[in-house]
């Protein structure tokens, strides 16, 4: 059997591939953007045939930049962002609409109401989710009720519902296999967590006809085969997970209290709880961490929407940064004595406030504010919100209660040594930094290999996990307490509009 693995890590902006050998080690890769549509304020769209071909496109330079053949691969794990919605055609293959992005807001009004009718309790305990925007299902509801003729072909069986994992295993496949794993099931609040199937219950309050859905598989397991069309060789697909639920794997955490953290285009916190599914008291979603040999690990999660996405403002919508890498410096020479705080709320907020309606502030501005400060407020504001998170699963998790918490980073902010300094400093807790940064991309393969019989079992796994640096709060407690208190007033008087 080749001993190549070949993780396809779709991500909200750009899709990666990346090809890892016997020993968990990249040896190619390749990333290509594709282009997002924004077609009335708050709505985020994506072309799922641009998708199909970034994907396509990547997985074979990564192949051809390792210096191997298609055939070379022994499996695939796909990884991908989660939430996000598309419906297609089960003959054709094409999709109904643009596939809705897990950032989309359009459905505001409708969860408002799913609110008011007083479902959200029934749906947290079902699904371990909140309602909110964010989520699958009043989005695959939008189309279903907006697409001419779409509900009706949905339950004669014609349509396909699919987050991105689905629809990319579909088109590989040559429309084979309709398929999904536990871990992007439990974040479309049709599934339930706890029985590990579609929820009729769920189905009916957000009228979504069961005949759309995929089959739901362990994350380790098989997905189907390629089409030697598509990269180049018959290829098992043997490992699939949710972007932030990937790279869990990939930082081996394992255990119930390992913590870890991804800043990409937002930031996602995961506590590892076990086999125990945690009710949260504090608005954290009860999720489904990875699910292996038929059993559930669940996770405590806190979603922030905008982490990277803030510094992408700053250089895209603002103009004063050419380069996402300058933000570490400009916040390294601003002035401390200037306390300017930035709440991104540019989607809403997400944990633990859910506020869809709020938006962005910045507050603290004087004559003397420079690019620097703004700057520096945007990084700061990722740990304040990753603060109000940890704070959030401490008060939830109470088994975990007095153990000393040390938190893994990945993602591309995590290379800014001056944000994960400030981010030990605001947690007053160790914050450890991989060798391997793609932990997303890292934790796909893993899976895919685990079941191809290449990779060892967890425990083994989570052994050769490497750090790159650890960093250690320095920061004084007052100074802590005193810019954390003026993050909570900025926050609460972005709230109170």
């Amino acid at each position: 059997m080749p001993g190549y693995i070949l993780a396809i890590d779709q991500g909200t902006t750009s899709s990666r591939a990346i090809v890892f050998d016997g020993s968990l080690k990249p040896v190619g890769s390749a990333q290509k953007e594709f282009r997002q549509f924004f077609p009335k304020p708050g709505w985020v769209e994506h072309d799922p045939d641009e998708i199909w071909q970034s994907v396509v496109s990547t997985a074979r330079s990564a192949i051809r930049r390792a210096k191997l053949k298609p055939a070379d691969i022994a499996a695939i794990g796909i990884t991908n962002q989660r939430e996000t919605v598309v419906i297609w055609d089960r003959k054709t293959g094409k999709p109904i609409h643009r596939a809705i992005v897990w950032q989309d807001r359009r459905t505001h009004e409708q969860c408002t109401a799913l609110r008011d009718q007083g479902q959200e309790s029934e749906i947290t305990a079902r699904s371990g989710l909140l309602i909110d925007p964010y989520f699958s299902g009043t989005k695959v509801g939008w189309l279903l009720d907006k697409v001419r003729g779409a509900r009706a072909k949905a339950r004669r069986g014609e349509l396909c519902f699919g987050t991105i994992d689905s629809y990319l295993i579909w088109r590989l496949t040559g429309g084979v296999a309709h398929v999904t794993d536990a871990t992007n099931a439990a974040r479309t609040m049709m599934f339930n967590i706890h029985d590990g199937d579609w929820d009729d219950t769920l189905l009916d309050i957000l009228n979504v006809p069961r005949e759309i859905l995929p089959q739901v598989k362990d994350s380790a397991a098989d997905f189907g085969i390629t089409e030697k069309s598509a990269i180049g060789a018959e290829i098992p697909i043997l490992g699939v997970a949710g972007d932030q639920q990937a790279a869990t794997v990939g930082q081996a955490c394992f255990k119930p209290g390992m913590f870890k953290s991804t800043y990409g285009t937002g930031c996602f916190a995961l506590l590892n709880t076990g086999r125990q599914a945690v009710r949260s008291r504090n608005r954290l979603l009860t999720t489904i961490a990875y699910q292996l040999d038929g059993k559930r690990t669940y996770a405590l999660e806190g979603s922030i929407f905008v982490a990277g996405a803030a510094v992408q403002w700053l250089r895209d919508g603002l103009g004063i940064i050419k380069r996402a890498e300058q933000t570490g410096r400009l916040a390294a020479k601003s002035d401390p004595d200037q306390p300017v705080y930035f709440v991104p709320a540019l989607v809403g907020l997400g944990a633990p406030y859910w506020d869809a309606e709020a938006r962005g502030a910045i507050y603290g501005i004087s004559r003397g504010t420079t690019t620097a400060e703004l700057a520096r407020a945007a990084l700061e504001a990722v740990c304040y919100q990753t603060r109000d998170l940890l704070e959030a699963m401490r008060g939830d998790w109470e088994t975990g209660r007095g153990r000393k918490t040390v938190l893994r980073v990945d993602g591309g902010m995590v290379a800014s040594d001056w944000t994960m300094q400030f981010l030990a400093d605001i947690l007053a807790a160790p914050v450890d930094r991989p060798k391997t940064l793609e932990t997303t991309a890292l934790g796909a393969a893993y899976l895919a290999g685990l079941r191809a019989g290449l990779y060892p079992r967890p425990t083994e796994f989570a052994k050769s996990w490497q750090r790159d640096r650890r960093f250690m709060p320095q920061m004084r407690e007052a100074e802590r307490t005193r810019r954390y208190s003026g993050w909570q007033d900025a926050v609460a008087r972005t709230l109170s509009h």
